[in-house]
């Protein structure tokens, strides 16, 4: 394990710049943060390049071993004072360690495969907490990949790191431009079903086939008018009270799991 305790250190600088969307993407890593995330990370350590940790995260018996896990595979540790660490993160309780991940730049020519049968596409979800939650769900549900189009949050946020739970190392998550994305699932047969309120469909009284793409839409605009018209097949779901409309996320669930059991 390496001190470190100058805030102008170039491991420190560099780390604190991946909390910016530029540097993710110039870069292709981010910042994960907490004791459970990384564990997760760690069945996957081949994709660590180093962490970081506070002067009190070693107080915990469990803590330890985990260092002693790191230590014994290699992954470079490095200790700082409790406010340089705190400048790394964007959260106000830290738990002590972060690790910075790299990842793969995605396409769907080389991502998508035919073997993916059940796909989320994501129009524009600016919410960091539903993009989260949402890539957390259509992992429980079984999902083979999501695509996120163009003005979506950047998935690497941290809030959105949070928010997946761990799923974001399990999930083929592929950035891709709509016109790119409709053409590419009709070439492959997939069916598309988009969310839309215009529609007699009811997402629970239809056929949803046996490859599917289900669309999620903008928080407050909803899907965008050209995927709608290519879609073969919008859904809603019910609003039985006053209530204008869901969720995105809460919606995304339900039409993923009504999906998946036309799917099983």
């Amino acid at each position: 394990m390496v001190e470190i305790t100058s805030k102008d250190n170039e491991k420190i600088k560099s780390t604190k710049l991946l909390l910016k969307s530029k540097n993710r993407n110039k870069e292709s890593k981010f910042i994960i943060e907490g004791y459970r995330i990384l564990t997760l990370a760690f069945e996957q350590k081949d994709i660590i390049d180093y962490v970081f940790i506070n002067e009190d995260f070693e107080n915990k018996e469990e803590h330890r071993e985990l260092l002693k896990e790191l230590e014994d595979a290699n992954i470079k540790v490095y200790k700082t004072t409790n406010k340089n660490f705190k400048d790394m993160v964007d959260t106000e309780n830290t738990q002590g360690i972060l690790a910075v991940v790299s990842y793969e730049k995605k396409t769907l020519e080389k991502n998508l495969t035919d073997d993916d049968k059940y796909i989320i596409v994501l129009d524009r979800i600016q919410d960091p907490g539903n993009m989260g939650t949402i890539i957390r769900t259509a992992d429980a549900a079984g999902a083979d990949a999501i695509i996120t189009l163009k003005g979506c949050v950047d998935i690497y946020n941290p809030k959105v790191i949070r928010s997946t739970m761990g799923s974001i190392f399990s999930m083929n998550i592929i950035p891709a431009e709509r016109d790119e994305m409709l053409s590419t699932l009709k070439s492959k047969g997939i069916k598309i079903v988009s969310s839309w309120l215009n529609t007699e469909n009811w997402y629970d009284t239809v056929d949803y086939g046996n490859k599917v793409a289900l669309v999620i839409g903008n928080e407050a605009n909803g899907i965008d008018d050209v995927i709608a018209e290519n879609s073969d097949l919008l859904v809603k779901i019910p609003i039985y009270g006053s209530a204008e409309s869901l969720n995105a996320a809460i919606s995304s669930a339900i039409l993923m799991y009504e999906i998946k059991k036309s799917l099983v």
